[in-house]
């Protein structure tokens, strides 16, 4: 996924976002190692200090991990990471499924047409 960063929201917070989203969808594996600072600030093209801001927030949730002599890394707890994801899983359902009612649509129809497009 491409850092695509806007002004609308703090960018600490969409880098925070955007690497959840890579941890819950496997490109950072539990256990793995995640890129310096440094590096990830070059890659998503900001400060390193808002970078090291990201990673700070990351770090109290639990996602990662900070070994002093070695970098940063993913945490090993599966239940942590499924737990976020199926929650995100859930936020994006609540906004389709408010989305397709405000068209008017009745759960049946919801479901008719989910049922549909994923066959």
């Amino acid at each position: 996924m491409p850092w695509e960063l806007t002004s609308d929201r703090p960018i600490y917070i969409q880098l925070v976002e955007h690497i959840k989203f890579d941890i819950m969808s496997g490109r950072y594996k539990p256990g793995g190692k995640i890129e310096p600072v440094r590096e990830l600030a070059i890659k998503a093209s900001v400060n390193p200090n808002t970078m090291q801001k990201a990673m700070t927030v990351l770090e109290q949730s639990g996602l990662i991990y900070s070994n002093r002599t070695s970098g940063r890394f993913i945490t090993d707890d599966q239940e942590l990471i499924d737990s976020l994801k199926t929650s995100v899983a859930e936020a994006y359902c609540r906004d389709f499924i408010a989305k397709i009612r405000q068209l008017g649509y009745s759960n049946d129809e919801i479901k008719d047409n989910l049922n549909n497009y994923l066959e």
